[in-house]
């Protein structure tokens, strides 16, 4: 069900409404954005993530991946990345970019990974094996032979622009959005 929004602030309102909604609905199209990052090489990489939590009062959002991951590499040697995200039933893209910060110990890693460890996807923290390693290289052993160390890392994402393209039958609307200031774009 497309809402048709009309104000700056209504539009704010209902990006950050979504962003919070889709932290807690698995099923929500903007629960698995993709995440572009700089490599050390100048090309860029994009994968899928799961964003965990959304805090508007701060701008921030939040992903948990492995330490040792290619992504947790490219974001601690270059923390600027984008987060696209798309819903077909807004009929919205957003394109966020933030300045990434990497968390693999402290208060609020170790709380999280508390909640996390408790789940299935503890596994994905636990392997003795980066993500990506070649089977060749790990033996072929399996998360079920992990070691008891978590890698486990929040990746928190500050918002320092959204870019808002709204697409519509009566016409494409776009607005660039910063903590501060909306503009209008050329959609």
């Amino acid at each position: 069900m497309k809402t048709t929004l009309e104000t700056p602030n209504e539009i704010r309102s209902h990006i950050w409404q979504e962003l919070s909604r889709a932290a807690r609905d698995r099923h929500h199209a903007w629960r698995t954005p993709v995440i572009a990052t700089a490599c050390k090489d100048g090309s860029v990489n994009a994968r899928t993530v799961v964003l965990r939590n959304v805090d508007k009062n701060a701008g921030l959002l939040q992903i948990f991946t492995d330490a040792r991951s290619a992504k947790a590499t490219e974001l601690t040697s270059q923390p600027k990345s984008v987060f696209v995200f798309w819903s077909s039933r807004l009929g919205w893209q957003l394109r966020v970019s933030v300045n990434a910060t990497l968390l693999s110990k402290g208060p609020l890693v170790e709380r999280l990974w508390s909640e996390v460890k408790e789940s299935p996807a503890a596994s994905d923290y636990l392997s003795s094996f980066a993500p990506g390693t070649p089977l060749a290289k790990s033996n072929n052993k399996t998360k079920d032979e992990a070691l008891n160390t978590s890698h486990f890392a929040v990746l928190n994402a500050q918002v320092l622009e959204i870019d808002w393209l709204e697409l519509a039958r009566t016409g494409h609307r776009r607005a660039r959005l910063t903590a501060n200031n909306w503009e209008w774009l050329v959609p």
